[in-house]
């Protein structure tokens, strides 16, 4: 059989050709509360962005400062020539600001996963996976050759279960998103760390979403719930709440220097560029100059549910900025995410496989520096949209 004959989605050519395909609009402007995109004026509400940080001008101008004196890049891996000062100095203000012995940072959020899982577990380990963790976990999973057992999404239950039919003599990693980037509901840390210290489980943490969102001066989730001493590892990305790209572990030094030495994501990778490096630096720097800005960001979202609540559109309540209105069907949610944007708002329709098939999406997510008033403009724009019949009903 040919290769190829496998390359068709006929869901895509159906929405094409209804004229409504939702994805890949292209940003003609900076990541703001309102962008250019294609032409007009939108209001973002689909972007990660969540300090607003990306447009800050100091963060912008450590990315230029950064481009003069280091270059575009560093042309080649951290274990080799690839290692800059503004690295160590990113690693070290991380882990000082997390309450960790030490940091190790990566090209990407999904980098990082893959360096962590696949180097610490073999094929003689169990790793613990919610069901809703992200596709980078997943990744790392394969790539480990370890044994996976998927727990039902925080069923404390299932994971007890699942944690008492593990050999003693096997070697555990019990790893969950902090806040799920799907749902915006956050993990059962203090009943996973329980867990885990009964089992003689370790426990690894996905923070991309929560770093910069929760805990006090947004530290994370671990801070959140005063349990940092609890988790040995700690993922987070900087393509969030730090305006750049690039990932980030949180750990022992003993843990660090051993995944430094043996992990093929990281070895093999050109390290993080100067300017993504920098630019991440500035903002943990705006953020610890500003610790208020975390609680700015609940406020609005916080708003935002409110408002459309009010408006009867239908949501799950979650004490994150990220926001789902539940659409159920793919071609439903293709169709009012693409009828949003025409009518001026971005939001990012989610269907199969980033979600379970008929629990299809429109995830929504908030700024700090998101205004009342123009998330008034956007409720009103999604209320009236979601009104209107869909043609695959």
């Amino acid at each position: 059989m040919d290769l190829f004959k496998k390359c068709r989605y006929d869901v895509l050519d159906q929405v094409r050709a209804a004229g409504v395909y939702p994805y890949f609009h292209v940003l003609e402007s900076r990541q703001a509360p309102v962008v250019q995109m294609e032409g007009h004026r939108v209001i973002m509400l689909g972007s990660n962005n969540y300090l607003g940080y990306t447009e800050d001008e100091s963060v912008i101008a450590a990315g230029h400062k950064a481009l003069d004196k280091y270059g575009s890049g560093v042309s080649g891996s951290r274990f080799l020539n690839g290692t800059l000062d503004l690295h160590i100095q990113l690693e070290k203000e991380l882990a000082d600001f997390t309450g960790y012995e030490e940091a190790m940072t990566c090209s990407t959020g999904f980098q990082t996963n893959l360096a962590i899982i696949s180097a610490l577990c073999g094929r003689h380990d169990y790793i613990l996976n919610d069901r809703e963790n992200h596709a980078s976990i997943y990744d790392a999973c394969r790539l480990s050759d370890a044994k996976v057992l998927r727990y039902r999404h925080s069923d404390m239950d299932d994971l007890e279960n699942k944690l008492e039919s593990i050999p003693h003599s096997a070697g555990i990693l019990i790893v969950t998103d902090g806040v799920f980037s799907m749902r915006g509901d956050i993990c059962k840390l203090p009943e996973i760390c329980e867990l885990a210290e009964k089992y003689g489980a370790r426990v690894m943490v996905d923070d991309a979403h929560g770093f910069g969102v929760l805990g006090p001066g947004g530290r994370g989730t671990a801070a959140h719930f005063g349990l940092t001493d609890k988790v040995d590892i700690t993922m987070l990305t900087f393509s969030k709440s730090l305006a750049s790209i690039g990932g980030c572990m949180l750990t022992s030094h003993r843990v660090a220097d051993y995944v430094r030495h043996v992990s093929r994501p990281f070895i093999f990778s050109a390290s993080l560029t100067p300017s993504s490096a920098a630019t991440a630096l500035e903002a943990l720097h705006q953020l610890k100059q500003h610790p208020e800005r975390p609680q700015r960001l609940m406020e609005i979202a916080h708003y935002f549910q409110h408002k459309l609540l009010d408006a009867g559109v239908k949501i799950i309540k979650a004490p994150t900025p990220i926001v789902p209105i539940f659409t159920y069907k793919t071609l439903d949610t293709m169709f009012y995410g693409k009828r949003m944007f025409e009518e001026g708002v971005y939001v990012n329709p989610v269907i199969a496989p980033a979600c379970v098939e008929g629990e299809c999406l429109l995830r929504t997510t908030l700024m700090a520096t998101h205004t009342e008033p123009i998330i008034d403009e956007a409720v009103g724009i999604i209320a009236r949209v979601l009104k209107e019949q869909s043609p695959f009903e």
